[in-house]
């Protein structure tokens, strides 16, 4: 059955003057304008569009589609705030889609992304966005292990961290001192579970826990110095402000992966940064190679 709010396969039942109309089954006939219309299409043709409803709620179908559609999250930008009716959000559509006040979990500015669910509102029957997300997040014990990796959606800034959405089902918390790269709401990103409290508060974590993380990180810097030639000019005595913008991670997992590395005979180390160990091709990948060189460092480094 065709749904307002969603992307429907409908087919071309006549012509007129305006455009082609369409069977939207019991919510009747409905005009795609011409300037909507694909080309080498006629009647009897089907066609996906989106249903929605113009500025005097009259129902009609774009092939244009929006952002998100109806049951969806999205981060969406405020362009508009209407002292009466509440913020306009730009969904892609030339009609904003109208975040109500009342469905408003704080206030919101023009310029600001906010991430919301588009719903139908039951008392107009219009679709309206919502950034009072949690009725629409499962509340159950959730199912997840330390270490798992998961899906992150970033809601918004807090004292403690970034309110997340896991998997576009459950709240969790990122907190401050795991952020070790600009976020802002609407981001989604990889994270991982580092623990589910008895009250099902999820704490979370950017890098990978444990030594998979720091193998991560190493094969990362292998492959950075592979590309810039052998050398790099970043290495255990350089600021956490360099250390984060180059690899996105602290100085202590920084250090704890460069040490990985010259256990192995991998790199050497200086003030200066680090270099691999000779001009010799290694392995991209030190975490699954198992490669063990009997070559001496060369140099003065030291993984201290």
């Amino acid at each position: 059955m065709p749904k307002l709010g969603k992307v429907n396969d409908l087919v071309i039942v006549r012509s007129s003057p305006h455009g082609f109309y369409l069977d939207a089954g019991a919510l009747g006939e409905v005009l795609l304008p011409t300037r909507e219309v694909p080309l080498e299409v006629e009647q009897g043709d089907v066609v996906a569009v989106f249903l929605s409803a113009d500025s005097e709620d009259r129902l009609v179908a774009t092939t244009t589609l929006p952002v998100c559609q109806v049951d969806e999250f999205a981060a969406l930008e405020v362009v508009q705030v209407h002292p009466r009716l509440g913020a306009f959000l730009h969904w892609g559509l030339p009609k904003d889609l109208l975040l109500p006040f009342a469905e408003q979990s704080r206030r919101v500015r023009v310029g600001e992304r906010v991430v919301v669910r588009v719903i139908l509102d039951e008392l107009t029957g219009r679709l309206i966005a919502t950034s009072k997300l949690g009725r629409y997040l499962d509340n159950t014990r959730p199912r997840y292990e330390p270490g798992q990796p998961v899906s992150l959606l970033i809601l918004t800034k807090t004292p403690l961290g970034f309110a997340t959405m896991i998997d576009r089902r459950h709240r969790g918390l990122l907190p401050e001192g795991e952020v070790h790269q600009p976020l802002q709401p609407g981001d989604q990103v990889q994270g991982y579970v580092r623990v589910v409290r008895e009250d099902y508060k999820i704490d979370l974590a950017l890098a990978e826990p444990g030594y998979g993380r720091i193998t991560t990180l190493a094969d990362e810097i292998m492959q950075r110095l592979q590309r810039s030639g052998g050398r790099m000019d970043i290495g255990d005595q350089s600021p956490p402000e360099a250390i984060r913008a180059a690899f996105g991670t602290s100085k202590k997992a920084f250090k704890q992966a460069t040490g990985h590395l010259y256990k192995q005979r991998l790199i050497t180390l200086s003030p200066e940064g680090i270099a691999l160990a000779s001009s010799e091709q290694v392995p991209l990948s030190c975490s699954t190679s198992g490669v063990r060189s009997d070559r001496k460092p060369t140099g003065d480094g030291s993984a201290g």
